[in-house]
C-alpha cells in the first residue's frame, strides 16, 4: 500500500491550505491481465467543470513516458514539480495499485472528480480511463475502466 509522506501536501497541492478537517482516502485501481509492459497510471482530481485541482498519484518512475497520460499531462502543463514526492513504481499486467492519501473533507460530496488516465508501452494511451464523482455515494462503488483498468473503487 502507498501512502503519501506529507499527507497535508496534498490538501495544500490542491488549493486548500487553510482547511484543518482532511479525510483518509484510499484509491484501488485493480488492472486487466492485458499481457504487455507494466502501466503508467496518474490518479487525479478535477472540479466539478472538468478542471485541474492537483494530482494524488502517479505510477511510473520515468518522466519521459508521463506525455501517454495524455489529459493528466494536458492539465499539469508538463510541470513535474506537482509530482514530486508521489510517484511509485509501474504497474503490472493483473496487478493492484492501492494508494491512501489525506484529502481536506471539502473535496467530498462537492462536485469534484477523480480521474484514472493510463497507458502501456506499445499498446496505446487510455485518457480519461476513469472518471468518477468524488463523493460518499460513489465510495466503495467498482467502476470498469475503458482500457486497462479491470475495477476502480475508493473508500472513506
Amino acid at each position: 500500500m502507498k501512502k503519501t509522506a506529507a499527507a497535508l501536501a496534498v490538501i495544500a497541492a490542491l488549493g486548500f491550505p487553510a482547511l484543518a478537517e482532511a479525510r483518509e482516502i484510499t484509491f484501488t485501481t485493480k488492472l486487466k491481465p492485458y499481457g504487455g509492459s507494466a502501466a503508467y497510471i496518474a490518479l487525479y482530481v478535477t472540479d466539478g467543470n472538468g478542471q485541474y485541482q492537483g494530482t494524488l498519484w502517479v505510477a511510473g518512475g520515468q518522466a519521459k513516458y508521463y506525455r501517454h497520460l495524455s489529459d493528466w499531462k494536458r492539465a499539469t502543463r508538463g510541470d513535474l514539480r506537482e509530482i514530486d514526492g508521489i510517484t511509485g513504481a509501474s504497474v503490472g499486467s493483473g496487478k493492484t495499485l492501492t494508494v491512501t492519501v489525506d484529502l481536506a473533507d471539502v473535496l467530498i460530496d462537492a462536485g469534484y472528480q477523480v480521474r484514472v488516465d493510463a497507458a502501456v508501452e506499445d499498446m496505446g494511451d487510455s485518457p480519461g480511463e476513469i472518471v468518477v464523482p468524488l463523493n460518499s455515494n460513489a465510495a466503495g462503488q467498482p467502476v470498469a475502466g475503458s482500457a486497462y483498468v479491470e475495477s476502480f473503487s475508493y473508500s472513506m
